[in-house]
Formats: C-alpha cells, sequence, structure tokens
C-alpha cells in the first residue's frame, strides 16, 4: 500500500480536551494538504473544525465519554445528538466493556441503540476496547455492534492497549461472518498503537486475507495521530 491508499483510508485524529485554536488550525492545514479521510476530534472542537476543513474531508466526532465510554444511554444519546449539531460527518463512540458474565447484554444494546439512533444517519464507529476483551467477548461485542447498525467496528482508543495483529484478524472475520450471513457490508476501524507505515502494511494486510472486500474509505479506516509524520518521511 502506497502513502496515498493510507491516507485516503486514514482518520487524522487530535484527541485533546486541551488543544488550542492554533493546534486545530494546523491539524486542519496539515488535513487540507494531505487529505485523509477525516479528521477525528473532541465533540467541543467539531464546530470550529469544520469550518476550517475544505470540502471532502469529513469530521469524526468522539462522543460518550473516552476513553472510558458512558454507561447511561441519555448522556450519550444527547453527547452524540450534540455533536450531530455542530457538524459531524461520523460518530465514533466507546461501548465501555463490562467485568460480568451478562456482558455483552440488554444494557450494552441499549447503548448500541442510543448512539445509533442519536447518530441520525451519520457514520457511527463503535469502540470495543480490544486489549480489555478476551477473543470470546470480542466476537460476541463485535456481533452485537453490527446487529445493532453500526458502520463500523473499532478496535480500540489506544489509551487502555494497542490494536494487536489478532484483534484484525478478528474483527475483519467478524465483518466478513456479519456480510455473508446478513448481507450487509459493514466496516474497520484499526486504532491504538499504529505509527509506521510499517504498522499499516502489516495490520491491512491481515484484513486483506480475511476479506478483500474490506478496503476503501467506506469500508476500512486507521486510526492514528502520529502515522502522517511517518507516512511524509
Amino acid at each position: 500500500m502506497d502513502a496515498r491508499g493510507v491516507l485516503d483510508i486514514l482518520d487524522l485524529t487530535l484527541l485533546d480536551h486541551e488543544a488550542s485554536y492554533a493546534d486545530l488550525e494546523m491539524l486542519c492545514e496539515r488535513a487540507n494538504e494531505h487529505r485523509p479521510a477525516a479528521v477525528c476530534v473532541f465533540s467541543e472542537h467539531v464546530e470550529l473544525v469544520r469550518g476550517l476543513l475544505d470540502e471532502g474531508i469529513s469530521v469524526a466526532a468522539v462522543a460518550g465519554g473516552f476513553p472510558v465510554g458512558w454507561n447511561d444511554a441519555s448522556s450519550i444519546q444527547e453527547s452524540v445528538e450534540t455533536a450531530v449539531r455542530h457538524g459531524a460527518d461520523e460518530i465514533d463512540c466507546v461501548l465501555e466493556p463490562r467485568d460480568s458474565d451478562d456482558f455483552p447484554g440488554e444494557r450494552d444494546l441499549a447503548l448500541l441503540k442510543a448512539m445509533r439512533d442519536a447518530s441520525a444517519g451519520r457514520r457511527l464507529k463503535v469502540i470495543i476496547e480490544t486489549p480489555l476483551l478476551g477473543e470470546h467477548d470480542i466476537r460476541a461485542v463485535t456481533r452485537m455492534v453490527l446487529a445493532s447498525g453500526a458502520d463500523f467496528v473499532k478496535s480500540c482508543t489506544g489509551m487502555r492497549g494497542a490494536c494487536s495483529d489478532e484483534d484484525a484478524r478478528l474483527l475483519s472475520f467478524e465483518v466478513k461472518r456479519h456480510s455473508v450471513t446478513m448481507g450487509e457490508e459493514r466496516g474497520v476501524k484499526l486504532s491504538g498503537g499504529i505509527r509506521t507505515m510499517e504498522d499499516v502494511e502489516r495490520l491491512v494486510g491481515i484484513v486483506d486475507s480475511n476479506e478483500a472486500g474490506i478496503h476503501g474509505r467506506s469500508r476500512l479506516r486507521i486510526g492514528a495521530s502520529s502515522l502522517l509524520d511517518d507516512i511524509l518521511g
């Protein structure tokens, strides 16, 4: 995969509640120059970033708690709705893992429903925090996320562990399974500790070996804050 191919699926990320106007302006200047798939910021920065970005670059808002996801459906819904009102094209939202025998269960499905309803047709990426989960739970949560109508299942925030090769394998397999069984094409977003082109090539290769149809910005994203520096050399 060449540099342009990676940029086409990159969510260029700046998640800092204390980010200054200058920080956000620089982020958008780089995005306008190199044209990633999206710029990913906290909800409170969406309106500013939307005004600084050129057309064709999506704004992805992180809403509903980060890196620890909220567990109240009404609060999540309000947060996502606010991000949408401020101009978010996409929503990234954490489904917080629970150390319980009933995870994932009805309460988690209620949170997913709130995310989907509030995102109002915007692209929804649900973060499942794979570093905190075993294989069984990763598969179960991914199936629930996809069944709830989310557009993407996303590996992790990167704040509580990195995306592993096994995470990429499991998520892409479950997205393929959903496509085969339900006839619905969904996406995979890999994030957490992805810093170099070598990281991207390895992880994308794993996804491709599972399902060659998971490609392009509508089905595959890479979330990273420092990857652009490595791409540009």
